[in-house]
């Protein structure tokens, strides 16, 4: 089973950066420049195991990566567009490596 949500982490991910090309007019580099940025939410434990899951969790929810990139499409704004696509491809590589959301008892406190 483990197997088989690994594939498709890495199906969505390559969905991730077919977007990325086919709707992205920033250069290629910046995909990969960028991916690691939505883990600075890490800096949210500063404040504590509460507030440092809740906004880990909200940058790393895949349903709030959908809704950024759906916004950008909307309003026609390719920065959010982009900034979707990171947090969606960044969620799924998380994911793809075994790294869930997090509970408010601690950062190594995953389902995944």
């Amino acid at each position: 089973m483990k197997t088989i949500l690994i594939l498709e982490e890495l199906a969505l991910f390559l969905l991730a950066i077919l977007a990325f090309h086919l709707q992205s007019p920033y250069a290629w580099w910046l995909f990969p420049a960028c991916i690691l940025l939505p883990d600075l939410s890490m800096l949210g434990y500063l404040a504590g195991n509460r507030t440092g899951a809740f906004i880990y969790n909200l940058v790393h929810h895949k349903g709030i990566a959908l809704a950024v990139y759906l916004a950008g499409l909307y309003f026609r704004l390719d920065w959010i567009v982009f900034t979707g696509i990171i947090l969606f491809a960044h969620s799924v590589m998380d994911r793809m490596f075994g790294y869930g959301l997090k509970y408010e008892t601690g950062f190594k406190d995953t389902p995944g």
